[in-house]
């Protein structure tokens, strides 16, 4: 059986449906209504090699912030249900992205815990309609509901554009690595608890 999810979250704000396959070609469907988060997230699945069909229909007349999230939040409980009891990872994974001027460190563990460490800036408010803001929403909802621990760490960068897209191409990145069967583990929980 693959290791694949498909979810879907409606609420009074958002209807978010996501269909993920974590050992897929980079192939992405993505439709948030948002174009920067469109450009990132198509990204995102071409660098973590996984597929990933993403239709969001949000209350973008208010702002991006509930559909952000919600896609964080839903993309999140894909790849923790795809994962299962997440026998045979590698568990832990770590990237460095350059793009241009911008430099940004990813490291995850994917160890059953939520947490998102943020030390990144953005010297411009906006990128299209997208608050810059948001993206640190983003990655905090994927990782609490992933739960993954995440740190983003910006080594350098001026252009917000840069920056954000190196964050993204890190994390996909460090996600590869983390998800990727280690045949070493064989059919263990990579813990000395035996549960992630």
């Amino acid at each position: 059986m693959g290791r694949t999810a498909s979810i879907t979250r409606t609420t009074a704000e958002t209807d978010v449906t996501v269909t993920l396959d974590l050992d897929g070609s980079g192939q992405a469907e993505i439709e948030t209504g948002i174009g920067f988060l469109d450009h990132m997230l198509t990204a995102l699945t071409r660098h973590a090699l996984f597929d990933l069909t993403i239709r969001a229909e949000g209350d973008l007349h208010i702002d991006a912030h509930h559909t952000t999230e919600d896609i964080g939040i839903v993309l999140g409980q894909a790849i923790a249900q795809a994962l299962g009891e997440k026998r045979g990872i590698a568990r832990f994974g770590h990237a460095v992205a350059p793009m241009d001027e911008a430099r940004v460190e990813a490291a995850i563990d994917i160890s059953g815990r939520g947490m998102l460490v943020w030390s990144v800036t953005f010297g411009q408010p906006q990128l299209g309609e997208m608050d810059t803001e948001l993206f640190e929403e983003f990655f905090r909802a994927l990782a609490a509901n992933a739960r993954l621990t995440l740190h983003v760490t910006q080594a350098a960068g001026r252009n917000t554009h840069h920056i954000a897209e190196a964050c993204f191409k890190a994390t996909a990145r460090a996600l590869r690595a983390a998800v990727a069967p280690d045949p070493r583990v064989g059919n263990a929980v990579p813990s000395t608890k035996g549960t992630l």
